[in-house]
């Protein structure tokens, strides 16, 4: 392994197989991926009922347009106006690059890519290829980047950017069997590690995925709506999102405390409008302060009972109370639906198998069997909507710094379902078309790194991380308490400035723990720092329900972000959405 690139790229899943296929292809050759596992990742190993990407509509008599497209995505809140346009700009070259590589997205004899509403979208701009769509995604990627030779540097954590003068200098990285640490020069930095991860313990990230965004912020990079995330109904033995079907088939939600007693708490509370709303969790899976009159309050009655200490389940082995045959008691969209579907009939496993019989083979895949057991759930965190601060060439603060897909913080408050996917394509796009226009510099030598003081002890890594993620889903997951999230941002603070003491390993082969660790408590500081901010300043909106300040101010927070640079946070106004030269002639002169 060589100790000098050009460019490197951290992750293995959509957005850094994308970046270096493209930097290649545009003459950046001295590239590699750096990678911890290259099979591990969200966007190889998650998915959802039917796992949706966003981009311009392509079938069809319905209208649409890059601006309206771009609109929509300024609209939900908390978004720069350049990189939403360039996200509706470049997303039908991105969709169309997927397909000439083989993903297999629907589409008719005509050639029309058969589209659907997703969640925040006014258009039918959503497709997928069923549940797995990241991974068809990532595996096409993967075979492009093969084909070329790209090499990739596996079983390395990244553990350190270094920077000098505010410019990226090279990676300090981890062998994860053996601890050796290597240093890397490099003038760029892509980095694709996904969303922060691992600060939750209710989290449908797949267990192998960590993220990396404390390398950011430990980069001095500032940071975008931390505070912004999707949280959601999920299972937790095997983390999967359970919306569109799982939810629209109707399952029993049920509750047992610690003697064995079980209860439908949902019809306890809500009576027959409990089958209304689990229906709607279907379409409206995220938590929205906004319906917590509505769907939302579904979300609120499954953490009320685990945080007084039960356990819940979805159950569909049988009807939920209200439904002992008579459809007729269901809502009128509810009815219709499952009219539509040939599915008024029998329990819901049964309704599920009629419906999505792959919804029930995958659970079977992981050793559950859904035609006898119950499925234990939580309000989990699904993605965070926010992440490295980037600018319309999705470059960070930190020159040479660039983040792209969950990495990057471009959602906002309301994205549409899907568009993650999209954003993964388009950021890493724009990053490699940037890093390949800038004029070519002289490699440099590796810049040298000093390693940090990691004592040696009993090994009490898993036991910290656990404390922190155990405080994050009681105190700062949907359901906000800000007088706690002080608390734990203040034990954070502290534990940043002692990590050396503090974070023990027995052996210099746990040494990718102690940096994985250093990387949890980084982004738990950060991400409580811009929840606190906007608690004070926004209160209640998009995914966050602030405790005392329970009356939604979702309008004022659409043309502010969060920024954040390590533990301080302020409120910044968005980028407006521009509008751009588009006289053709002018543009064809430009070119020229």
């Amino acid at each position: 392994m060589k100790n000098t690139y050009h460019t490197l790229i951290i992750g293995s899943g959509c957005a850094g197989f994308h970046a270096a296929e493209r930097l290649y292809d545009l003459g950046v050759t001295d590239i590699a991926i750096l990678t911890e596992g290259r099979n591990k990742g969200t966007s190889r190993n998650t998915g959802s009922d039917k796992q949706t990407y966003y981009k311009l509509s392509l079938c069809g008599g319905d209208g649409d347009s890059v601006r309206e497209m771009a609109r929509t995505l300024f609209d939900g809140g908390a978004v720069n106006g350049d990189t939403a346009l360039c996200e509706a700009a470049y997303s039908t070259r991105c969709f169309m690059h997927l397909v000439e590589l083989g993903v297999p997205f629907p589409t008719n004899e005509y050639g029309e890519y058969a589209g659907y509403k997703t969640d925040h979208d006014p258009r039918s701009r959503a497709t997928s290829c069923g549940p797995l769509t990241s991974k068809y995604m990532t595996e096409a990627l993967e075979a492009a980047v093969d084909k070329r030779n790209i090499p990739i540097l596996d079983g390395m954590l990244a553990a350190e950017i270094l920077t000098e003068n505010g410019e990226v200098r090279g990676l300090a990285a981890v062998a994860v069997e053996t601890g050796e640490i290597t240093v890397l020069s490099c003038r760029n930095i892509v980095l694709c590690t996904g969303g922060p991860a691992d600060i939750y313990r209710n989290t449908v990230y797949p267990e192998s995925h960590y993220g990396g965004s404390g390398l950011a912020i430990a980069a001095d990079a500032e940071m975008a709506n931390l505070d912004q995330w999707q949280y959601g109904i999920a299972s937790t033995d095997f983390r999967w999102n359970l919306s569109g079907t799982y939810q629209q088939v109707l399952p029993r939600y049920i509750s047992v405390d610690r003697d064995g007693t079980e209860r439908e708490f949902l019809y306890d509370a809500l009576g027959d409008a409990s089958l209304g709303l689990i229906f709607l969790k279907g379409y409206q899976w995220p938590f929205d302060s906004r319906k917590m009159n509505g769907s939302s309050r579904v979300d609120l009655l499954v953490a009320r009972e685990i945080k007084q200490g039960r356990a819940v389940y979805m159950d569909f082995t049988r009807n939920p109370r209200g439904l002992e045959g008579d459809f007729r008691v269901l809502p009128d969209e509810a009815y219709t639906y499952l009219e539509r579907s040939g599915a008024l009939f029998g329990t819901p496993i049964e309704r599920l198998d009629h419906m999505n019989t792959r919804a029930i083979e995958l659970y079977a895949s992981h050793g559950i069997d859904l035609w006898r057991e119950r499925l234990r759930i939580a309000v989990c965190a699904q993605h965070c909507n926010g992440g490295v601060a980037v600018d319309a060439h999705w470059q960070s603060t930190v020159k040479g710094l660039y983040a792209a897909g969950e990495s990057a913080g471009t959602f906002g408050v309301y994205r549409p379902g899907g568009s993650a996917l999209n954003a993964t394509q388009v950021g890493s796009l724009r990053a490699a078309e940037h890093i390949a226009a800038q004029p070519p510099v002289e490699p440099t030598v590796a810049p040298r790194y000093t390693l940090p003081l990691i004592r040696r002890g009993r090994n009490n890594i898993e036991t910290l991380r656990r404390e922190i993620r155990d405080e994050m889903s009681r105190i700062a997951d949907f359901a906000r308490d800000p007088e706690g999230m002080r608390r734990l941002h203040a034990r954070l603070d502290e534990l940043c400035e002692h990590f050396t003491e503090r974070a023990l390993i027995a052996d210099c082969k746990e040494t990718a723990d102690w940096y994985r660790l250093r990387n949890t408590v980084l982004s738990a500081r950060a991400t409580l720092s811009a929840m606190l901010c906007s608690a004070e300043e926004i209160g209640t909106h998009g995914s966050a329900y602030i405790v005392g300040k329970e009356t939604s101010a979702a309008d004022s927070v659409r043309t502010t972000r969060t920024l954040t640079r390590q533990s301080g946070s302020r409120i910044a106004p968005v980028i407006p959405l521009p509008d751009p030269e588009l006289w053709f002639e002018t543009l064809l002169a430009r070119q020229r």
